[in-house]
């Protein structure tokens, strides 16, 4: 397992390893590779070393240590609901084997697995992080004869695919507007702290943003080729993306001129990813429109899209709540409050191009898919 490191010796050789590579492309790093050493670079990278990301509680509380929470840690009836979609498209498709990208505390993969029982043959956990697998490996050791784990795909797939806040932790490019000229927004090292630089460029956000107003907002190349890559790989069986975002109208809405970049860390934000590098989360809202439409035209279609609430009690999350204690259920209620979860977090899912056309449960009322 990885060793964890002081924040302050993290930081500091984290900032080391981001300023070897920004000093190799030039001195100035576009904001998308940036966020990719900040998260991703081995062993030192957010989600390379061992401290523990997920949780009820913020650092420093007793038996915390956390930095944010996701649904599966807010309640297990959140996995007990969704695995009654996975249940469906696995019958609908003939297939027996789920694929969860991203799979953090293997808190989600856990309830999957009690809930879904034989139905499931081979439980398969993409994740880029030895700590959060060697987590995964000792939560999910009563499932072991079913769990794999990989590093990336294979040339073909066949299952039910599931990716619950993953795509919010992929590079995005970083686009500013500023004086009506487009630039794109890099990162410099400037005494010894890494600051934003700005160049001008020819990348634009899909809708054209009204006003002459400055305006920061992000795209998401990485996100939308992740899903060309699954219409590509998958042969049959289904795909069921949670996360928080907005259709492009909205993403894209004049008066969001600040973009959606946020950070994580003891269950605070702040909208400074460029302050200690390796020791925070580092986010962006999902663009669900762009995600859509790379779906499709890569040979996805879109089966559904209505928002985190709508889906869970689409998929029965209130039954068998008759006798869950108070504290229970107002977990319950954060998954689907509009000022919670509820109405920020949506599901969009897509069909593989050689399954059998099939209405997803989650979707059965409230579907969305015209506002995109």
């Amino acid at each position: 397992m990885t060793q964890m490191i002081n924040p302050s010796i993290l930081t500091s050789k984290l900032t080391e390893r981001i300023a070897g590579v920004m000093d190799a492309a030039g001195g100035w790093l576009g904001f998308d590779a940036f966020m990719a050493l900040a998260l991703y670079a081995p062993g030192l990278g957010y989600y390379a070393h061992d401290s523990r990301k997920f949780g009820l509680m913020p650092a420093g509380t007793q038996g915390g240590g956390s930095d944010f929470v996701t649904a599966p840690e807010l309640s297990p009836h959140f996995g007990r609901a969704l695995a009654r979609q996975v249940a469906q498209a696995l019958e609908a498709s003939g297939t027996a084997e789920v694929w969860e990208f991203g799979a953090g505390s293997g808190a989600l993969a856990l309830q999957l697995l009690d809930a879904l029982g034989p139905q499931v043959e081979r439980y398969t956990i993409v994740d880029l992080s030895g700590s959060l697998r060697e987590r995964q490996r000792e939560r999910l050791a009563a499932h072991a004869g079913k769990v794999q784990w990989a590093s990336a795909l294979p040339p073909r797939m066949r299952g039910v695919v599931l990716g619950n806040e993953v795509l919010d932790a992929m590079p995005v490019k970083l686009l500013a507007r500023l004086a009506g000229v487009w630039h794109e927004r890099g990162v410099v090292l400037h005494e010894g702290r890494f600051t934003y630089a700005d160049r001008p460029t020819d990348l634009r956000p899909p809708l054209d943003v009204a006003g002459h107003h400055d305006y920061v907002t992000e795209i998401h190349p990485q996100a939308e080729g992740f899903v060309r890559t699954l219409a590509d790989r998958l042969e049959t069986g289904a795909v069921f993306l949670l996360d928080y975002g907005f259709p492009e109208h909205e993403y894209y809405h004049p008066q969001r001129s600040m973009g959606t970049v946020m950070c994580h860390r003891a269950h605070l934000l702040d909208a400074d990813p460029l302050a200690d590098v390796g020791e925070k989360d580092i986010t962006v809202h999902v663009n669900f429109t762009g995600i859509a439409l790379a779906g499709q035209d890569a040979g996805l279609p879109v089966a559904g899209y209505t928002s985190q609430g709508r889906f869970l009690l689409n998929c029965g999350l209130l039954d068998g709540l008759e006798n869950a204690s108070l504290a229970e259920r107002a977990m319950v209620q954060k998954l689907v409050n509009e000022h919670e979860m509820g109405e920020l977090f949506k599901v969009i899912a897509f069909g593989a191009k050689g399954s059998p056309v099939w209405q997803p449960l989650g979707f059965s009322a409230g579907d969305r898919m015209h506002t995109l």
